[in-house]
């Protein structure tokens, strides 16, 4: 959100609810979304008058907005034609004449839109549709059924076997299971439906079974269940097991200079992109904590090994590249690779955080890449490129300094305070090689003093790893 630029604040209201959406105009000239608000009506709320409500709306949006409204000029977008004759009466009823003086110490104007124009924030003032089903996902599987043999299979046990559950409704077929009627499920379907069941929030296994079995009847519902889950990325990140692990922490000497040492691991399997890509290639450097990262379609060896190539073009080659042991790295191919290239090839032993520099950047990336592409999952990668230049630029705990500043020796320009940046620029290039030198051995005693620290936490919550 910026000062001065143009504001929208869009807001409707309901006897169910009311919400708004505050946007701002971006770079591409188009409007975007600051935030969102959504609340329901109180029960002494619910009376009020359509007008009443729009006003209501609007005086709880200003006061959630309050930060990055005041003192900005914005329009205020609604639906109600009364809401600019209600504001100009003389005589307005309590509860009104407060909201009015609340509006008072902004600059507004209104501007009325009709319903149709405004259905984004519509539906943040209205009852949430129901767990599962809606009008079109019963078309879907009505259509389904019809062309599945397993659902026709049932339906042909209708009228021959009396003591059967099945019946038919509405051309759908239905199953009684204690004394509900569930849609019987087309075998095609059934993943997509327990995936919409555990997606409305991440649920557990047998809450996830709880869902479904409210609406819907699947065959060996637990089992497939379980699959969705232990496929399911923000589940996999979120639900660490506790308890003390076997083997002690065992730093890895580090050189002093940059690009010598690359920590190599993949993340994923991701939702499928429309370019088909399904992981991430890490590529950690040891010493500065530079991060690459390459959005792959497979973890296969020619995938990992192209992008090395591209690194190879602009940083040269490392002198040893540690990973894990995935088939990956295991392979012919890859190890053929490091010999060619003159490079040491060094594969941690025992558990994956052996490689612990890129599994500490994964733990943090996946949570953040859910949480950014959780309207659609399957854009994840377009936010690659922007979180590898963030880590790039932000300060390391390890280091001191940012990747950006280690590998480089210089600060990352950004977009903003670009000509203050410029100014500093030229006062510190003249110091630029003699920082350098100094930045990195500075560098190289955080970096071991740190190890030294993390060693005697993680020691004091192991045990001897058994031999």
């Amino acid at each position: 959100f910026q000062q001065g630029k143009t504001t929208e604040l869009h807001t409707d209201a309901s006897q169910q609810g009311y919400g708004a959406v505050l946007l701002q105009e971006a770079e591409d000239g188009k409007l975007h979304p600051v935030q969102y608000m959504s609340k329901k009506t109180t029960p002494a709320e619910e009376k009020y008058s359509s007008y009443e409500l729009e006003v209501l709306a609007v005086a709880n949006a200003l006061r959630k907005f309050r930060t990055y409204l005041m003192g900005n000029h914005f329009k205020i977008i609604t639906d109600c034609s009364a809401f600019q004759r209600t504001m100009d009466k003389k005589d307005l009823v309590t509860r009104i004449a407060r909201w009015a003086l609340l509006l008072e110490e902004f600059d507004y104007e209104i501007v009325h839109r009709s319903g149709q124009r405004i259905q984004h924030v519509d539906a943040l003032s209205r009852y949430p549709v129901a767990i599962i089903t809606s009008d079109t996902l019963t078309a879907r599987l009505k259509r389904a059924q019809q062309e599945d043999e397993y659902t026709q299979s049932l339906r042909s046990m209708i009228g021959s076997n009396n003591d059967s559950d099945f019946f038919d409704k509405n051309e759908i077929l239905y199953k009684y299971v204690d004394g509900r009627e569930l849609i019987v499920v087309p075998r095609d379907m059934q993943t997509e439906i327990i995936k919409l069941a555990h997606e409305k929030g991440h649920f557990s296994a047998a809450k996830t079974e709880g869902v479904v079995k409210q609406e819907f009847f699947i065959p060996n519902l637990s089992k497939q269940v379980q699959n969705v889950i232990v496929n399911c990325v923000p589940c996999i990140l979120t639900n660490k097991k506790s308890g003390k692990k076997d083997g002690f922490l065992n730093p890895i000497p580090k050189e002093d200079v940059p690009l010598s040492t690359y920590h190599v691991d993949f993340i994923g399997p991701l939702p499928s992109t429309n370019k088909k890509y399904q992981h991430i290639l890490t590529i950690v450097d040891a010493f500065t904590k530079f991060t690459w990262l390459y959005p792959v379609r497979s973890t296969s060896a020619e995938d990992a090994l192209d992008k090395l190539k591209v690194q190879q073009k602009t940083f040269g080659n490392p002198k040893r590249i540690i990973t894990d042991r995935g088939s990956t790295f295991t392979s012919k191919a890859f190890g053929d690779y490091c010999t060619n290239e003159n490079q040491h090839f060094q594969i941690t032993t025992g558990v994956p955080r052996g490689n612990g520099q890129v599994e500490r950047i994964h733990r943090t990336l996946i949570p953040v890449l859910t949480k950014l592409s959780i309207a659609d999952s399957t854009k994840w990668f377009k936010f690659v490129d922007p979180l590898q230049r963030i880590l790039n630029s932000t300060f390391n705990r390890s280091t001191k300094w940012s990747p950006f500043e280690l590998l480089i020796g210089v600060t990352m320009r950004n977009k903003e305070d670009l000509h203050l940046r410029d100014l500093l620029m030229e006062e510190m290039m003249e110091e630029l090689q003699e920082q350098r030198d100094e930045l990195r051995q500075d560098a190289k005693k955080n970096i071991q003093k740190i190890q030294a620290e993390n060693k005697r936490t993680y020691d004091r919550k192991c045990r001897n790893a058994p031999s």
